[in-house]
């Protein structure tokens, strides 16, 4: 069955599954405890094998990554720009009028806190710590197959190929997702679950039965190892703070744990207290204070680079999208294939493992929209932010770096991993 904005089948009256309206006398939704039940012993069994036996856990994770990648790399490129098309479409379409929720209902908040919330959820920490060290791993060394000739270029390579991982591909993800939660939700009237999206694939029996709560289980695990990555990133972001303000000699394991454990429970305390509260409140002094320090950066760093860097990166990336976008191992041979899986295909590995998540928060706080909001929100506001970040971050690092201002120690070195140490450098995927 097609969309139609009138169809007969939008239900958007009345309570939502499994809302708080849909449960007289109780004050939460209904939790499902076989879901719960089995991913939290799948977790616990992994957090055991990973403390009582690290290195078994490190050479199975690794090799099945490193098989992932090497099999599997070509589908997620094919995957991640088939969600930039479909998305830009959609929003182009006449389906783009569609709203999600009531027909002429006015969004539940209003755009800048929504935007805060969306951006907060859908990147927060990892642009604080990429922002400086991608552009500047990408200029100091450019990815195989290019072949920039001065410092210029390589500044251009390394915006373009920066925004590439961070702007339409990871957003377009988000909003495929996060788009068809809501649709479910708010025209279709089912559960605000990732199997009840997959209602018209298997039907509603499967989708309420056991087919239903392995998706939704493989849906939290796969939030659980995405969150995990940027929890420790942000916490080895801090600790290494903490160390370079001298604070502190050495960051220990256990004061990476107190910071875990204290970021753990912020993001308790404001998911406890509702997105209206909590949530909103959180993302919105988020958004506040790397406004305060971007504007500090500009302001103090190269100001003139900085501008100049926002049209040079946007043409620059998109000259060069086709060639990123079809970059395989076929094209370049093994460095290809090696960078690839550290870099971009790892990125999509991560963005879509972020998706069960982002996809249900951008869903929630998105009714009352339009698709074509949805989309423009979701996928051009966040990529418009991230490209003046990186260019502030990004911008600076590499004038500082091109003037020897950094120093030895924030050059990256082959084998070093950005998560073991205090200093920026690639890739991503040593971070696992």
């Amino acid at each position: 069955m097609t969309w139609n904005e009138h169809s007969d089948e939008d239900d958007t009256t009345g309570p939502l599954p499994g809302s708080e309206a849909d449960l007289p006398g109780r004050g939460h939704p209904r939790t499902d405890r076989v879901v719960f039940g089995v991913t939290a012993v799948l977790t616990l069994a992994f957090v055991v094998w990973g403390a009582a036996a690290t290195d078994s856990l490190e050479d199975v994770s690794s090799t099945l990554l490193g098989g992932l990648i090497h099999n599997g790399g070509w589908g997620f490129m094919l995957t991640a720009s088939g969600f930039v098309v479909f998305a830009l479409w959609l929003a182009a379409s006449r389906y783009g009028r569609i709203h999600l929720g009531v027909e002429g209902e006015k969004p539940e908040f209003h755009t800048v806190s929504w935007i805060a919330m969306m951006f907060s959820a859908g990147m927060g920490i990892g642009l604080m710590f990429w922002g400086v060290s991608e552009p500047l791993a990408h200029y100091t060394t450019p990815p195989p197959g290019t072949s920039p000739a001065d410092s210029g270029e390589r500044m251009e390579t390394a915006m373009a190929t920066t925004l590439f991982h961070w702007t339409l591909h990871p957003w377009a993800i988000y909003a495929v997702v996060g788009l068809a939660i809501a649709y479910s939700t708010f025209r279709r009237r089912r559960r605000q679950t990732i199997s009840a999206v997959f209602t018209p694939l298997i039907g509603e029996h499967h989708a309420n039965g056991v087919g239903g709560r392995i998706i939704d289980v493989l849906a939290i695990i796969a939030t659980v190892f995405g969150s995990a990555a940027s929890l420790g990133l942000g916490a080895l972001q801090i600790g290494s703070g903490v160390e370079k303000l001298d604070w502190l000699d050495k960051v220990s394991t256990g004061l990476l744990v107190g910071i875990i454990a204290v970021l753990t429970v912020a993001f308790v305390a404001s998911a406890v207290s509702g997105v209206e509260k909590g949530i909103q409140w959180l993302s919105n002094t988020n958004m506040v204070l790397a406004l305060i320090l971007a504007v500090f950066v500009f302001v103090a760093g190269p100001t003139v680079l900085i501008l100049d860097l926002v049209p040079t990166s946007v043409f620059a990336y998109l000259g060069d999208v086709p060639m990123l976008a079809g970059r395989t191992e076929a094209s370049g041979g093994q460095g290809v294939a090696d960078w690839l899986g550290d870099w971009t295909v790892f990125y999509w590995a991560w963005w879509i493992s972020w998706t069960p998540f982002v996809g249900m928060f951008i869903a929630r706080i998105s009714r009352g929209r339009t698709i074509r909001q949805f989309i423009g929100g979701v996928i051009l506001v966040p990529s418009t932010v991230s490209l003046i970040w990186f260019a502030i971050f990004g911008g600076t690092a590499m004038r500082l770096q091109e003037q020897s201002r950094l120093g030895e120690e924030t050059t990256p070195r082959a084998g070093s991993s950005p998560c073991c140490r205090s200093t920026p450098s690639p890739p991503p995927a040593a971070c696992w």
